[in-house]
């Protein structure tokens, strides 16, 4: 299983940006995919997560209402667009996704996914 993230980058403060999360040897369309990201200095944290079945997502309280997160099934990517962008948002972006029956209340935990990708940089200036 290979998670590949990307769509990282230098940003200016009130931008957007779409993350994209690739997924090989791991179906999108029936897992629980994971957006986590980790700033320096600072632990690892939930950004946003939709589950395999019910496509229900999860956001964190630092980007609801400026994000959204979704699933083509046909490209086994998932995305994170992320709008208004703060400098506070500058961090290496994460995807994880968890096994089958993982609820999204256990995925939104680092521990609680199976699977890790790269991180991809984001650096927002104010």
């Amino acid at each position: 299983v290979q998670l590949q993230a990307s769509g990282g980058g230098l940003m200016q403060a009130g931008g957007s940006l779409r993350f994209s999360c690739t997924a090989s040897g791991l179906p999108v369309s029936s897992r629980p995919v994971g957006w986590f990201r980790q700033a320096p200095g600072k632990e690892r944290e939930f950004v946003a997560a939709i589950s395999g079945d019910t496509d229900a997502t999860r956001y964190a309280d630092s980007v609801k209402g400026r994000s959204t997160i979704s699933r083509d099934n046909t490209k086994n990517t998932v995305y994170l667009q992320l709008n208004s962008l703060k400098p506070e948002d500058t961090a290496l972006y994460y995807c994880a996704a968890g096994t089958y029956r993982t609820p999204l209340s256990v995925l939104r935990e680092v521990n609680g996914n199976k699977y890790w990708g790269q991180g991809t940089l984001v650096t927002v200036s104010s």
